[in-house]
């Protein structure tokens, strides 16, 4: 079986590659523009993928291709023979988003249209794709399940995006039976593979909460800035659902395995969370007490684009998925800070 990881050597998409080395002989091609992996120099493959070929003892296919690059993508297409698409590659930072809308829109709905067209002209009909909770816009009921309405009240452009890319999925999957597609509203990706060989690395400075906190216990940055400490919950900091990387991982292979069924059409959405939240300082408190090093955190300003609160019901991926979050908070801390820990200086060692 042969999949394309998109942003296969991004921080999902490289948990992702690795589960699915782990679990089953798979023939990997990752794309991915480097534009939030590294890759040393005079090196052909970025870091992540160099050390899960290692780890692994498996070879992954790479290219250096922007998904917008349609002659770029024909060409993977016509040199392998693909099942199926998982789809990861984008820009993903909500507050950059609010700076950058063009660049968000161009990166991920024209690039998510052009992978989409080549796939059809090579007859792959099979997709998962990495949505997000943000679809949902300013919760109107706690927790959020598939049927709260999305695209309305949403507070970012990359949301915008993330909604925009769902309903042309529907309208493909609507014109065309062909079409298999499920998306992936996950919650906030934290934490690292059990190794510590790899983790969430930001290139520039971190925009999760995770990466800021552990990069300030690492002692690389000075101080976690704390968006806002006025919203309506339990201590006054933004409260997510935070789920495990690896845990997310395993929802991408259980959503590919759906394939595997004749009778499965169509699009299906479906929460990918742990369905408990948590504020910022109960997450700072937890990755202290982890790690024995103090976080110092300063409250700054509400940042553009979040909300106050925002955790899943996962009712539906036990049901269709067999899927559950399997990793408390101090396991995504204690791994997260194994990965720091490790490599202080992230990939760049």
């Amino acid at each position: 079986m042969s999949i394309l990881v998109t942003g296969g050597a991004g921080y999902v998409g490289s948990h992702t590659v690795i589960a699915l080395l782990e679990e089953k002989d798979v023939d990997i091609i990752v794309v991915d523009n480097l534009s939030n992996a590294y890759r040393g120099d005079g090196v052909k493959k970025p870091e992540p993928l160099r050390r899960i070929e290692e780890m692994t003892n498996k070879h992954i296919h790479f290219y250096d291709v922007d998904i917008r690059d349609r002659e770029g993508l024909d060409k993977i297409f016509d040199n392998h023979k693909i099942d199926c698409v998982i789809h990861f590659a984008a820009l993903k930072a909500v507050g950059e988003s609010v700076q950058k809308p063009l660049e968000y829109y161009q990166a991920n709905i024209t690039g998510t249209c052009t992978l989409l067209e080549s796939m059809r002209a090579h007859n792959v009909y099979k997709l998962v794709y990495s949505s997000s909770c943000t679809v949902y816009g300013d919760p109107q009921r706690l927790p959020l399940d598939e049927s709260h309405p999305t695209g309305s009240g949403i507070t970012n452009p990359y949301g915008k995006t993330k909604y925009f890319c769902e309903e042309i999925m529907k309208d493909l999957c609507n014109s065309d039976q062909n079409w298999k597609i499920v998306s992936l509203r996950y919650f906030n990706p934290v934490g690292a593979h059990i190794s510590g060989r790899i983790g969430e690395d930001p290139t520039g400075p971190p925009n999760n909460l995770m990466p800021y906190i552990s990069q300030v216990a690492v002692g690389r940055l000075k101080e976690l800035q704390v968006f806002g400490d006025d919203y309506p919950t339990v201590d006054g900091t933004g409260v997510r659902d935070y789920v495990h990387v690896m845990d997310l991982a395993d929802g991408h292979l259980r959503a590919a395995r759906l394939f595997d069924d004749n009778n499965f059409r169509g699009f299906h959405a479906v929460n990918l969370g742990t369905g408990q939240g948590q504020s910022v300082l109960q997450l700072v408190s937890s990755f202290e007490r982890v790690s024995g090093k103090q976080v110092p955190y300063r409250v700054v300003g509400r940042r553009a684009g979040d909300v106050a609160a925002n955790y899943a019901d996962v009712t539906l991926a036990r049901t269709l998925l067999g899927w559950k979050a399997t990793r408390n908070l101090e396991q995504m801390c204690e791994d997260t800070w194994r990965w720091q820990e490790k490599n202080p200086q992230g990939y760049r060692q």
